[in-house]
Order: structure tokens, then sequence, then C-alpha cells
């Protein structure tokens, strides 16, 4: 329980609140390589990630797997567009390591929603965090060299660095895995 009020921190919320969020949520366990979600479902939940690493994913028009995110301990693995608005995804959310999760069903989650009024403003928050976490990683794409973008992910997210394969950090920076490994090799070296 202690993980949902880690999540969901906001300064409204009150005691009584995380009674009902934790009756909201159900504890589940997935190994690695269970999909959260598959291209062309509705996403129905959302998780928030206890321990482990997930990955989300798309493939390209070429048909080459781009990886789009990671969410490690303590996050938020949801998409977002397919949850809310209800259409079909074109992601996949595949776990990279078995995981212990906390799934929230989208029905269970618009109650909490118009119950608890501290969910409203925490959801906002997050939104508003996510949003500009997703402007910033399209901004550095095009504007930072791959070598600082490598080096930020492994200060600001190291789970990621020593839980997934390098194929998917590659992919994820928007390298070969060739420039990957000539990156980590420099890195050494100094």
């Amino acid at each position: 329980m202690e993980i949902l009020r880690y999540v969901y921190q906001h300064p409204l919320f009150e005691t009584k609140d995380f009674e009902l969020i934790g009756q909201a949520h159900e504890k589940v366990l997935k190994s690695k390589g269970d999909f959260l979600l598959q291209k062309d479902q509705v996403a129905n939940e959302y998780y928030i990630v206890e321990s482990g690493l997930v990955r989300s994913y798309l493939y390209d028009y070429e048909g080459n797997e781009i990886t789009t995110d990671f969410k490690g301990n303590q996050e938020v693995a949801i998409e977002v567009a397919s949850l809310f608005q209800r259409v079909p995804t074109q992601e996949y959310i595949q776990c990279l390591t078995d995981c212990t999760l906390w799934k929230v069903k989208f029905d269970d989650f618009q109650e909490l929603f118009h119950h608890i009024p501290a969910m409203r403003e925490w959801g906002r928050a997050w939104m508003a965090f996510e949003l500009y976490q997703s402007k910033k990683r399209a901004t550095e794409m095009i504007t930072e060299p791959a070598t600082k973008r490598y080096l930020q992910l492994m200060h600001e997210r190291p789970q990621i660095i020593q839980q997934a394969p390098l194929k998917y950090i590659a992919s994820y920076l928007g390298i070969t895995d060739t420039s990957l490994s000539r990156i980590r090799k420099e890195i050494a070296h100094t």
C-alpha cells in the first residue's frame, strides 16, 4: 500500500482517501515477456509498477520496432490516448522483467475521480507532468546529441540502463545498436 501513497502524492489527499484508492487497485504479478496491452486493443486499465520494468513500443511504417517509453519502479504504466479516448492503441506494453504491479480498471478510476476531489487534482498534476516530459523528450531527440541523451538517461533513469536490453535502449534513444555500443565505449574510456 505504500506504493500507492507514493504514486498518489498530492497535498489534498486525506487518510480516508487511501482506503478507497487501495480498494480500487488489484495487485498482479506478471512474468518477463507478458503483455499488459497489445496493438488494436482498447486500454481498460493502467498499472503502477511496484517492482520491475515495462516497455512501450510500436512499429514504424517500415516494420521496425521502436521503443517509445519505459516505466519502472514507482511509475505509472499507461496508454493515455487509448484509455481516456476509448480508442484502439497502436502501442504494445510489455514486461521486460518479472513485475509486481497494481492494476486499476478504467471504471474504478472514474469512480475515484468523481468521489475524491484530490484525485482530480492529482490527475491534472500528473497529466501536466507527463505532457512536460513528453515535450522535453521530443525536443531533446532533435536538439541534443545521442551521447548526451544516453548520459542523461543513465543519470535520471538508471533502472532502464540496468534492466533493459541495449537494443531497446538504442531504439528509445533513436540510434542504432552500433552507435550505442560506440557511445558506451567512449564513456567507459573517459
